[in-house]
């Protein structure tokens, strides 16, 4: 195991193995906490997605109102799901399973097509012309921004699903899906993941499809594993101090330092990167 693999493995506190309940319980406890500490906040808030990530997440922010109505002996704490297609979604099936598994509290849908396409016109009119993947990002955006117009007039945070086989290679958008008040499933690798969904009893075809963000007009639900040109296999073993091919482990780590700045808060002088 290389320095850097160690130093990488400890930042995003992975383990080489997990118990799936301790790792349910410790998260639903700690979205739980949270509110407690804050008395004016009545829930969370979360666009589902119908992948692995945002099921999982969404089901333990469920489990976790549902845990605080009972305790607190109040019905006022809720989680919101919220759909946000951009048009019409490929896979939005998928996304009905997923909320039928989660049974949110509410779910609002939020169409973002007409707002996406709004920027991008603003632009081209102050003569900014998107490419394919900056639109993309500006769709990540738009939904986080819904997100939290709703946590807003809620009294909600908003969760975000950012794991640490995405964090490692900086697979989601800046002030996007990673901007976000909670991350419940930081500590945990994709394959993790997939083991807590599995305790969880979800339909097995929500953590065994293929993963994509789907943030590209050009490229339509191309696949995580071939935009990052590394497998989430590989990368999960890297992230357990296993050994994986060289050639992964240069692309992984490529992608860890080349996404740095996505990893950091804002820059001040007193952070010492330029000196």
């Amino acid at each position: 195991m290389t320095d850097l693999q160690k130093r990488i493995i400890e930042e995003l506190k992975v383990k080489p193995e997990i118990d799936p309940r301790e790792e349910i319980r410790k998260s639903v406890d700690f979205l739980k906490a949270y509110i407690k500490k804050h008395s004016f906040l009545k829930g969370f808030v979360l666009g589902i997605s119908g992948g692995q990530d945002s099921t999982l997440a969404g089901k333990l922010a469920q489990i976790a109102a549902d845990e605080l109505k009972e305790e607190q002996g109040s019905d006022e704490y809720k989680f919101y799901a919220v759909r946000l297609p951009n048009g019409i979604q490929k896979d939005e099936e998928d996304c009905q399973d997923a909320l039928e598994f989660i049974q949110p509290d509410e779910t609002y849908t939020v169409n973002i097509k007409p707002a996406v396409d709004a920027s991008e016109q603003a632009l081209r009119g102050a003569g900014i012309e998107l490419s394919d993947f900056a639109k993309g990002n500006e769709k990540a955006r738009e939904r986080m921004k819904v997100q939290y117009s709703i946590a807003a007039m809620k009294s909600c945070v908003v969760l975000g699903t950012d794991h640490a086989a995405e964090a490692i290679t900086g697979f989601f958008t800046k002030h996007g899906d990673g901007a976000a008040d909670l991350m419940p499933l930081f500590r945990l690798n994709k394959r993790q993941g997939r083991q807590l969904l599995k305790e969880l009893n979800c339909p097995e075809h929500l953590y065994t499809k293929v993963p994509t963000a789907d943030l590209e007009d050009e490229r339509p639900m191309i696949p995580d594993e071939v935009a990052l040109g590394v497998s989430y296999e590989h990368i999960d073993d890297y992230l357990e101090g296993k050994e994986v091919p060289e050639e992964a482990r240069k692309q992984i780590e490529r992608h860890y330092l080349n996404s740095q700045h996505k990893r950091h808060t804002p820059i001040t002088i007193f952070d010492d990167f330029w000196k």
